[in-house]
């Protein structure tokens, strides 16, 4: 089920709050026993540097490859804890950018929904807490020591705020420093709901939805292979298919000309189509362009024209995929 994504400046506060995200959802979910079956089911986890094991988090952020592992057991335990009736909360830097959108695709790819709760402490107080927590520190680790002067500066340097305006970090909810708990009610409500019975689910991107393939056929002699043959599926009509090529071509020869004529980035209005695309910092190659349009024709082929993929919906899917596509560039 959801998942809870907390970010913020290291010794920000994230520990507390998720704390007290982690209370309010499992006394939400005792209340609701008996009354709201759909709710009651629901059980909680916390996923924290504590649960992972990684308490010396000098020696984790000083090294690159000691970092990608701890983002890799990050993530392992996340994907094994998300499910149907698991609220995941995950407790922790998150501070890039790229990795809060991968952890969005997991929940999404399981029709999940998430949120960003950024906690909002200012640098200076992260800081003078950071301090204090040194001076008080014994040498025996119990729970996540705090961070050497230089690794904490290095981490606020590299730290990527959350924008909400962005699919991976929307919902986004800011905790201020001063506040006395997140805004829990309306955290459960963007991710659970309030009618009773039914929780939300979010609706995967087409473009990235394969096709079931059949299940394998029993083996069968010849004679009954003549009386009983497997349903085939419909062919795909050569007009789909040729709208499919031209309208993916015509896609990618906006983007070139748009690069041409303008900086790499920006966005770029594509006809008949409502989201525009939002092209990254850096410029997309021919290569790069026709490699995604392969995929994307590749995942669609067997799909396009019929109630899957609709000719009239080759253009919009097609930039969404490309949308998604470009943000992991």
């Amino acid at each position: 089920m959801p998942l809870i994504l907390l970010t913020g400046y290291p010794s920000s506060g994230k520990t507390h709050r998720a704390a007290q995200l982690h209370d309010f959802f499992r006394s939400k979910i005792a209340t609701a026993a008996g009354d709201d079956p759909g709710t009651s089911r629901l059980t909680t986890a916390l996923v924290s540097d504590e649960s992972l094991g990684l308490l010396d988090r000098n020696a984790v952020y000083r090294d690159v490859r000691a970092e990608k592992d701890a983002r890799a057991a990050e993530l392992s335990a996340i994907k094994r804890a998300l499910g149907r009736d698991v609220l995941v909360i995950a407790d922790g830097l998150n501070y890039i950018k790229g990795f809060r959108y991968q952890l969005y695709c997991e929940a999404k790819a399981l029709s999940t929904p998430s949120c960003v709760v950024h906690i909002g402490t200012p640098v200076d107080s992260c800081r003078a807490m950071n301090t204090a927590r040194l001076q008080e520190t014994s040498s025996s680790l119990t729970s996540p020591a705090p961070y050497a002067p230089d690794i904490f500066d290095a981490l606020v340097a590299r730290y990527e705020e959350p924008n909400g305006m962005t699919r991976w970090d929307s919902p986004l909810f800011t905790v201020l420093h001063d506040d006395a708990t997140p805004p829990l009610e309306r955290i459960w409500d963007a991710l659970i709901g309030s009618e009773a019975g039914r929780l939300k689910t979010v609706k995967p991107n087409q473009a990235t939805v394969l096709v079931r393939p059949f299940p394998p056929r029993p083996l069968r002699t010849q004679a009954s292979a003549h009386a009983h043959r497997a349903p085939q599926r419909a062919p795909t009509s050569s007009n789909a298919l040729y709208e499919l090529d031209r309208q993916t071509q015509d896609i990618l020869s906006l983007i070139l000309a748009h690069q041409r004529e303008n900086s790499a980035s920006g966005t770029v209005a594509v006809p008949a189509t409502s989201t525009p695309l939002e092209l990254p910092a850096s410029p997309l190659s021919l290569p790069q362009l026709q490699r995604l349009r392969r995929q994307f024709v590749a995942l669609n082929r067997q799909n396009v024209g019929g109630a899957g993929l609709g000719t009239a919906r080759i253009g919009c899917v097609f930039v969404d995929y490309l949308n998604d596509r470009f943000q992991e560039l």
